[in-house]
């Protein structure tokens, strides 16, 4: 079945070319997306019991090509055939174009990629399937040959091609020391080595994934390069909702495997470091979707801080914050794509009126606004909660102003919900195809709040529980910052000029290499290895 799963959408990828209308290859793909979501559901379900292990070809041992499915990485095949699926749906009714199926082809060829990527048990399959999604996905977000789109993918994927490096050079120091690139086979050597020794691999190892997964601090042009801007809207989406998971589900196994130097102090620093980054630049943003994409690095940081902090509760509430994360996030990025299509533009300033002219567009994105801000009974008030209340003093008052700043930044994205606008137009014709994901996707982070702890169980089969008078706590927190946090902007923020000045920072090339450089030499500093 593992097997399948990862050849399944290069078939379908294949297959779109044999039909002789777009329009019956798109039938086709929604119909065998939904399949592999059916079948996807089925491998959480099996993994609650035991590790499901498939060995490709006729090897054994060491020589073979090893998929695994467990608890956590079933779960993240499910969020990808799920945001498959939804964009597959969406894009349903797309206006027709020469090249569409070649765009779906790249789209499948991606997913492949991804679901590979969660179920891969060798290291070197990593590094092979990390570098063909990075391309794929580079390729895709340049799809409309915009030269701002291409000058970005460009730079973006020559940083990437340095990033990956440090991957590989670490790769190479694990194979000399432990003789296998199998994950299980590496982790068990490591376990009885000297963790002296294991240092620097480990550090060249994460620094790589860290930029992947845009924990590294100092990028301040991570969502730029990564052409959410101008990228096709459904790409834009899945950019978002999967690739910044599929990083920081590499983090969490390699996090694992290098249990004897794990530096989880060190990425709790940068987790918080990223998360009030990406929240004050979203706040200087005036393009919806690089509110949205500065945003990712917040709420990323916000994760990293759950899972890093070393408590049960926490990291299951960063897990379930990934899941949120992956669904509201890709619900505010197809509404985008609808409003700003509407709109004529995606100015923050320039939209007014979504409400009104689009209801059913408008209350999806509010939901979803209100879960990733964590507003009562929304998906993030639980993921946040656990968060919140298993973490010191020091961490839960970092929790509050990340909080703040996701609350102050969303703030300024509402305002498109309300008021007059001068570019409203006609009136808006929904469009069912795309209406569908986005209001079961608005659905669930409703759902995924008030049945939160059923989620967590189904999910992680994890017992959890949610104390009445400590969540309400909680909520009368959160409700505390939306005030403050709306008075702050409306007051103390808006039309300030330092935010067009912060807005316009951005990284050269060497710049961004010169970081990743610094951020592995303050790594091995940090965790002892000079």
């Amino acid at each position: 079945m593992l097997t399948f799963m990862v050849i399944i959408p290069v078939l379908l990828a294949v297959l779109l070319f044999a039909f002789s209308s777009n329009r019956i290859a798109k039938a086709a793909a929604v119909f065998i997306q939904a399949a592999l979501f059916v079948v996807s559901v089925y491998l959480v379900l099996i993994t609650r019991g035991a590790e499901v292990t498939t060995v490709v070809g006729s090897y054994d041992g060491i020589l073979g090509i090893i998929l695994r499915a467990n608890s956590l990485s079933a779960v993240f095949v499910l969020i990808t055939a799920f945001i498959f699926l939804a964009v597959s749906v969406y894009s349903f009714t797309y206006r027709e174009r020469k090249d569409a199926r070649t765009f779906w082809f790249l789209m499948f060829l991606l997913e492949a990629s991804f679901i590979g990527l969660f179920l891969s048990g060798d290291l070197f399959n990593v590094f092979v399937l990390l570098e063909v999604s990075t391309l794929v996905l580079v390729i895709l977000a340049m799809y409309d040959r915009k030269n701002r789109s291409i000058f970005h993918g460009k730079v973006y994927l020559l940083a990437n091609v340095v990033a990956i490096q440090f991957y590989l050079l670490g790769l190479g120091y694990l194979y000399r020391i432990t003789g296998a690139l199998d994950m299980e086979r590496v982790g068990e050597s490591l376990g009885a080595m000297d963790g002296q020794n294991l240092i620097l691999p480990y550090a060249l190892i994460m620094t790589g994934i860290a930029f992947k997964s845009t924990l590294i601090p100092f990028l301040s042009w991570t969502p730029k390069v990564r052409l959410y801007e101008n990228a096709p809207t459904v790409v834009a989406a899945v950019m978002s909702g999967l690739q910044a998971k599929a990083a920081l589900y590499l983090f969490m196994r390699f996090q694992e495997m290098f249990a004897p130097v794990a530096a989880q102090q060190f990425f709790l620093i940068i987790g918080i470091i990223a998360g009030l980054f990406g929240a004050v630049m979203a706040i200087c943003q005036t393009n919806i979707k690089m509110i949205l994409a500065y945003h990712t690095i917040s709420q990323i940081g916000l994760i990293t801080v759950g899972i890093s902090h070393g408590g049960e509760h926490a990291y299951i509430g960063g897990l379930y914050h990934a899941v949120g994360h992956a669904v509201f996030k890709t619900a505010l990025f197809l509404c985008a794509g609808i409003i700003s299509h509407s709109y004529g533009t995606a100015d923050v300033h320039a939209i007014r009126g979504v409400m009104k002219r689009m209801p059913a567009v408008g209350i999806a994105a509010l939901a979803a606004v209100l879960g990733i801000t964590g507003a009562p009974l929304f998906i993030g008030s639980v993921s946040k909660y656990f968060i919140f209340y298993y973490v010191d003093s020091f961490t839960k008052v970092i929790v509050i102003l990340l909080g703040l700043g996701t609350i102050i930044s969303f703030v300024k994205f509402s305002s498109v919900f309300f008021g007059r606008s001068d570019l409203a137009g006609d009136a808006f014709k929904a469009d069912k195809c795309k209406m569908i994901p986005v209001v079961l996707m608005g659905a669930l982070c409703f759902a995924g709040g008030v049945f939160g702890t059923r989620f967590i169980y189904f999910l992680f089969r994890f017992p959890a529980a949610v104390d009445f008078w400590a969540y309400v706590q909680d909520a009368g927190i959160v409700i505390a910052s939306m005030a403050g946090g709306y008075f702050i902007y409306k007051y103390l923020i808006s039309g300030r000029a330092i935010l067009n000045r912060i807005e316009k920072i951005n990284f050269s090339f060497k710049q961004i290499c010169a970081s990743i450089g610094i951020f592995l030499a303050i790594m091995l500093v940090m965790i002892g290895y000079f």
